[in-house]
């Protein structure tokens, strides 16, 4: 995992990017920065190259890490997708995409005018195979390719829908690819794979088996972006770099945690993709899990890779499995944000798809035992946001007695991870006068004050720690099993019977069934939206 701060803007990287046009030479790299290395020189090949994962996120994240200077020379990436087209069709047509994504300040790309040095870099690096991804000519013509790989190392990247994965590593297994050279010089081979990681225990366990039965577990890199973000991994660095926290991170002096990841929009044209995942399978076993297992791991010994990710196992192996009575679904009907779910496109008109998932999760162990961790997600919520919240007990209130205080604000750290980046801490002051009254009050950090922005889409640490084999932002097979064996009896209830599906207004909090999970434990979700000043 990189742990060096790139707090360069977008336009300092621009001015700073290396003349290197389409007719430099292949090894004419940009100067990585500082106290940075650049990858070593690979292969990368995208299965998947017109899709959307590759346009909207991929190639602006091998744009910034060139931009960066953190790729060698020497890499070239190999995109392999449906269709004939001319490899300068294919490098057309994302350059296009880029210069949309970065003048669209709503994209997380948002780097305003590309640096045509740096594109030109990148661009001289693309090569298009047309192949279906099932079929053995595909992979023999990438096995002649391949055989001119820089270094001998290769990554293949799966950025394709979850029922190529099998073929795919089949494939791939099949005709040598994925057989690594004895000896320290003979060049890697890894698999990057993209979630959704199976739809239950049962599709998980048989997808990891096939995977191991090509390819060996440190090969394998189960992708979740949440870990990319540099907030999520800034989690961390608040715990263990700071005194303030780490001695108070434990059930004496936490009462419960919030690990919120709402959205605004709908499903956004997503209806058939939706209807077979739903907002549960979509983010409590893996984005959410992630989340608290950073929040809840005990500290490793090091960054090291297996270090951390042995924390994050033991957390994901102490969850108290999940029952019906500790989750509640929505699905989002017309309200002030828009129509409901059901008059989506793709969406069957009866579905009974939940767009909104609620939890109640008890880690069972030494430092976490009787601390509910609430977590929710949903789309079409009042606001946009994905934060932790932190809720430290209450303090004794004999010493107020005899004064005016009736109550106390608690003290919540709070770690804003989207779209807002930073922290805030609620506590308790005197406000000014004569009489001992008790005030409200927040202190906050945001990182657009200390650090310059970057168009950063989330996956540039994902990439580089790949090319550097660095598994630590990475999923191992347990952790993912161990996850959905905690979620297994909510997919599939002992008694048979569906989990309910609660009603929602587009643009609310979310249904009322969510607020009552709480409420039975006598605590309330943080609002999604602030209150206007002087209201109650």
């Amino acid at each position: 995992m990189s742990t060096t701060p790139n707090t360069q803007t977008s336009d300092h990287a621009a001015a700073q990017a290396p003349s290197c046009k389409v007719s430099a030479g292949p090894h004419d790299a940009p100067a990585s920065p500082p106290g940075k290395r650049p990858a070593p020189p690979c292969t990368l090949v995208i299965f998947g190259a017109g899709g959307d994962l590759t346009k909207r996120l991929l190639m602006p994240a091998l744009y910034n890490l060139a931009v960066d200077g953190l790729l060698d020379g020497a890499m070239k990436i190999i995109g392999v997708n449906h269709g004939e087209r001319e490899t300068a069709e294919w490098r057309e047509d994302l350059h296009k995409s880029l210069q949309q994504f970065a003048a669209d300040k709503a994209s997380t790309f948002h780097a305003g005018k590309l640096d045509d040095h740096a594109w030109d870099w990148v661009a001289q690096r693309l090569e298009y195979v047309a192949g279906e991804f099932e079929t053995d000519d595909t992979f023999t013509k990438l096995k002649e390719k391949l055989a001119r790989s820089p270094g001998g190392n290769v990554i293949f990247y799966l950025a394709v829908s979850s029922r190529f994965f099998k073929p795919i590593v089949e494939h791939l297994g099949k005709a040598g690819l994925l057989k690594e050279a004895e000896g320290e010089s003979g060049g890697f081979r890894r698999l990057v794979i993209e979630k959704p990681f199976g739809t239950d225990l049962a599709t998980a366990r048989d997808l990891n088996a096939h995977i191991l039965s090509y390819a060996k577990e440190e090969q394998v890199y189960r992708i979740d972006h949440f870990l990319g973000k540099d907030t999520v991994q800034s989690i961390l660095a608040v715990r263990f770099a700071n005194a303030l926290f780490e001695p108070i991170w434990r059930r004496e002096y936490i009462d419960s945690v919030q690990i919120t990841a709402a959205e605004t929009i709908g499903v956004e044209g997503r209806g058939k993709f939706y209807e077979q995942t739903g907002a549960f399978r979509d983010m409590v076993p893996n984005h959410l899990f992630q989340l608290l297992g950073m929040v809840a791991m005990e500290p490793p010994n090091s960054f090291d890779a297996e270090a951390v990710r042995d924390k994050k196992a033991e957390i994901f192996d102490a969850i108290k499995p999940l029952t019906p009575d500790d989750v509640v679904f929505g699905q989002y009907e017309k309200g002030p944000a828009g129509v409901g779910y059901r008059e989506e496109p793709d969406v069957a008109p009866g579905s009974t798809t939940e767009t909104y998932a609620a939890a109640r999760v008890f880690v069972e162990n030494w430092r976490w035992a009787g601390v509910p961790f609430y977590l929710r997600t949903g789309k079409r919520l009042a606001a946009r946001r994905t934060e932790i919240s932190v809720q430290l007990k209450p303090v004794p209130f004999r010493l107020f007695r005899d004064t005016p205080v009736d109550a106390l604000t608690p003290n919540v750290l709070t770690l804003r991870i989207d779209p807002a980046h930073g922290t805030s801490f609620d506590f308790n002051v005197k406000t000014p006068g004569p009489v001992m009254q008790i005030g409200a009050v927040q202190s906050s950090f945001d990182y657009a004050d200390f650090f310059a922005a970057s168009a950063n889409v989330g996956y540039e640490t994902l990439l580089y720690d790949c090319m550097l084999g660095d598994e630590t932002l990475f999923q191992r097979a347990d952790s993912i099993e161990t996850s959905w064996c905690a979620v297994d009896d909510v997919l599939h209830p002992k008694d048979g019977g569906a989990m309910p599906v609660h009603g929602y207004a587009a643009g609310s909090e979310g249904p009322a069934e969510a607020d009552a999970l709480l409420a039975r434990d006598g605590r309330a979700w943080r609002p999604l939206q602030k209150k206007a000043a002087g209201t109650k």
